[in-house]
């Protein structure tokens, strides 16, 4: 039996997800994380653009708009205060197109790769290790 990634024309109609699908894909890998990874989270927000913005790459000394998966910016629970004035709300990046390049480069789905995403960048910030953030993915639905 012939297999069907051969076949050119099962990839006719294919593209690659919208900025729109790539946001419905992040909300719903986020939703499928652990309960109480996500409370650490409360009240951030998915931001989902094709590339990083120039300032990012030059603060991040990043060579390439295509070496940067995603991004955190905000304050972490851990760093947070009462006192603090009020602040913009925690933000994570996903870079759709170096996200969709490394996907054509690995064989993992692209679900699992905005959820790795989706994790190190929130884990990162809160100072969790890699094997936190290994069991955190686990547990994704």
């Amino acid at each position: 039996m012939k297999d069907p990634l051969d076949d050119p024309q099962l990839w006719r109609g294919v593209k690659a997800p919208s900025l729109a699908a790539f946001e419905e894909l992040a909300e719903t890998a986020y939703r499928r994380l652990p309960a109480r990874f996500r409370a650490l989270c409360e009240g951030v927000v998915i931001q989902v653009d094709d590339f990083p913005t120039e300032e990012v790459l030059k603060s991040l000394g990043a060579e390439s708009e295509f070496e940067l998966l995603g991004l955190f910016q905000g304050v972490g629970l851990p760093f947070r205060s009462e006192a603090d004035p009020v602040q913009m709300p925690n933000m994570i990046w996903l870079y759709r197109r170096p996200i969709l390049d490394y996907w054509a480069e690995h064989e993992e789905s692209l679900g699992a790769i905005v959820t790795h995403v989706l994790v190190h960048e929130i884990g990162h910030h809160f100072g969790l290790s890699d094997g936190d953030m290994e069991a955190i993915e686990a547990a994704a639905d």
